[in-house]
């Protein structure tokens, strides 16, 4: 499933699975005006991948549910149709968007719905029906529960990383951002702080509208005196517009309620009932979209739409000293 060799995986700096192998369609990506570069790395141990020819038939297989991480799963990647996946939240009760939870959990998720889609784009191209290559993906809070999509950071614990956003964070964003087929939010409850980042970062936001059980939206670190990362206000300055709102949200810590959240532009659609009734909805929207991403360029687009969002993500404003230089080297290690 991975081209493979020698050990090693060669692929883009800015998505996981745009790779280089033998006989592919030669899917590459780069930020506008940079070289195409290849780095290597070695695979998560949340999922080991096999490697198997690609045939006809794999269009018609339907993966099977993946927890990860496999000693203690945190989230579940579904693959119901062809052309749609479901990223399921379930650490905890409020999916706290820990380091396991991160690295462990959605990263190697995100690349696991990246390969299963470019393996039936190659299918598709090959076989002359570019039809076939539609994708699109949901990321869902718990479904048996309508309370949270997601509270944000464990802050206790990811307080203590210096390099929390740049090295476990911010690399989400940035791979969200990148992603090479349309990602819809299925808001099922409060979406909090980083868990607001995380549906920003996403195309399509669509939200229960509070009618069975509140539901808010807030970036709340005014509040308890966390101050934002880069990340945070590149992106809120991308997807934001208007300063007043930019203003409502950051400094205000204005805690939305779904309604007034479509009126301000931050969500797409509102749905009225609970987790299910959201995710059709989330459905809908993802088979609507879903062809844009049969001819491989929404990624493309969306790396030029976001430029210098992603550009700005990846500095490291840090003034660098030797604790920050040895926590760096630790958390790599």
């Amino acid at each position: 499933m991975f081209p493979i060799r020698n050990g090693q995986i060669t692929c883009s700096p800015f998505s996981f699975i745009h790779c280089k192998t033998d006989n592919d369609h030669r899917d590459r990506t780069s930020l506008p005006g940079k070289h195409y570069i290849h780095r290597t790395f070695s695979l998560s141990n949340s999922y080991t991948p096999t490697c198997r020819k690609r045939s006809p038939c794999h269009l018609s297989t339907m993966s099977s549910p993946v927890s990860l991480p496999r000693e203690s799963p945190l989230l579940t990647v579904t693959h119901p149709k062809p052309s749609l996946w479901i990223i399921e939240l379930h650490s905890g009760v409020d999916n706290r968007l820990t380091h396991d939870l991160i690295k462990k959990g959605i990263m190697p998720a995100l690349d696991i719905v990246e390969r299963e889609w470019r393996e039936q784009r190659w299918v598709a191209l090959e076989r002359k029906k570019i039809e076939e290559s539609k994708g699109a993906l949901i990321i869902v809070g718990k479904r048996d529960q309508d309370k949270f999509f997601s509270n944000g950071l464990d802050f206790a614990n990811s307080s203590m990383d210096p390099n929390f956003f740049q090295l476990t964070f911010d690399p989400m964003l940035i791979r969200l951002l990148a992603f090479p087929i349309p990602t819809i939010a299925a808001i099922n409850g409060h979406c909090y702080a980083g868990g607001f980042m995380l549906s920003l970062a996403c195309d399509y936001r669509v939200m229960a509208d509070g009618s069975s059980r509140n539901a808010w939206l807030c970036m709340n670190e005014v509040h308890f005196g966390a101050p934002w990362p880069w990340s945070f206000t590149t992106i809120l300055s991308a997807k934001i517009g208007d300063h007043r709102l930019q203003r409502k949200i950051a400094l205000e810590g204005h805690r939305f309620t779904p309604q007034e959240a479509l009126q301000d532009g931050i969500l797409d659609y509102l749905v009225k009932g609970k987790t299910a009734d959201v995710l059709a909805k989330a459905e809908e929207i993802a088979d609507k979209f879903s062809g844009n991403a049969c001819h491989g360029v929404w990624g493309l687009i969306r790396l030029n739409l976001h430029h210098n969002v992603l550009e700005t993500v990846q500095k490291d404003y840090r003034l660098p000293n030797p604790i920050t230089d040895d926590a760096a080297a630790r958390s790599k290690l």
